[in-house]
């Protein structure tokens, strides 16, 4: 897979336009005025990058994300797999992240089988930082199919909180911004190992599932739990179970529909994970109720 991508990098802070993805910066300074206590004051204020990112199908527009412009190559693998596009990471055969006239685009070459399912989808989103589902075609396709992810043990509550304590360790752009979304990996003895953000909860997912696939491929979500900084929607659930992800760890709530997806996918689901205490919505090691199917 030939490749052309931002990378980490990216996110130095720049305050001219970028030439290439690789300069598109994921934080910019700007000027502003200070309100509260001191009247009128001047300053400077690092915000957080947004830039319509388009990805693209053997030529084909598919889907405009608004998107933080770093680990793009790992946010378009991630996006294709969990939107199911690709059913495998081996059926994308090429990558090209470039910029355009409008922001940026990334050009992927498919496999022909996958694109011909994609044109018969006849979708085309475009998609917001808060919605994962924009441009769905009815209400029949709102909420898919969940697959079952296999059977696991649910980590203790010593490793989430463990998990939770470093977390912020990994979330350089919203240390730097307060505007950020983080996805993390944690191994079994509550240890990150890998973490991306984005300004976009779903983004920043895509992106970690991307970049843990492209390094292990299958074997990428079989020991741990994701930790994302954000509520757990059904999407976020969706987009996890379809990966094989088992547990999935919020910082905030779960909405009603995420905790009856997870209880269908067998998907151990955490929320209000906050310092000594977070919820078990539900537990991927119970036994799956009569209702729950395998694809």
């Amino acid at each position: 897979m030939r490749r052309r991508s931002s990378s980490p990098e990216s996110a130095a802070v720049a305050a001219t336009g970028p030439d290439s993805p690789k300069d598109f910066p994921a934080v910019r300074q700007t000027a502003v005025e200070v309100c509260g206590g001191i009247e009128g004051a001047p300053g400077q204020d690092l915000v957080a990058e947004e830039v319509p990112v388009a990805m693209v199908y053997n030529g084909v527009s598919h889907a405009v994300m608004m998107a933080s412009p770093c680990d793009l190559e790992d946010f378009a693998l991630g996006f294709s797999l969990t939107e199911g596009v690709l059913d495998r990471p081996d059926q994308l055969f090429q990558l090209d992240v470039v910029m355009v006239e409008d922001g940026i685009s990334i050009e992927m070459h498919i496999a022909g089988e996958c694109f011909a399912r994609l044109r018969k989808q006849r979708r085309n989103m475009t998609g917001r930082t808060g919605c994962g589902l924009c441009g769905t075609e009815s209400l029949a396709h709102a909420v898919r199919a969940i697959p079952r992810v296999p059977i696991h043990t649910v980590p203790g509550d010593e490793l989430v909180q463990q998990a939770l304590r470093n977390l912020r360790n990994h979330q350089p752009l919203q240390k730097q911004t307060g505007a950020t979304h983080g996805a993390a990996w944690c191994d079994n003895q509550g240890r990150i190992e890998l973490a991306r953000e984005d300004v976009g909860r779903h983004n920043a997912l895509d992106k970690l599932i991307g970049a843990r696939t492209r390094e292990f491929g299958d074997t990428a979500f079989d020991d741990g739990f994701a930790l994302i900084s954000s509520r757990a929607s059904f999407e976020m659930v969706h987009k996890s179970a379809s990966v094989g992800i088992r547990c999935l760890v919020a910082v905030s709530a779960a909405t009603a529909l995420a905790v009856r997806e997870a209880g269908k996918a067998g998907m151990t689901l955490i929320g209000f994970a906050r310092p000594g205490r977070h919820v078990i919505y539900n537990r991927g090691d119970d036994q799956p109720s009569e209702e729950c199917e395998d694809e």
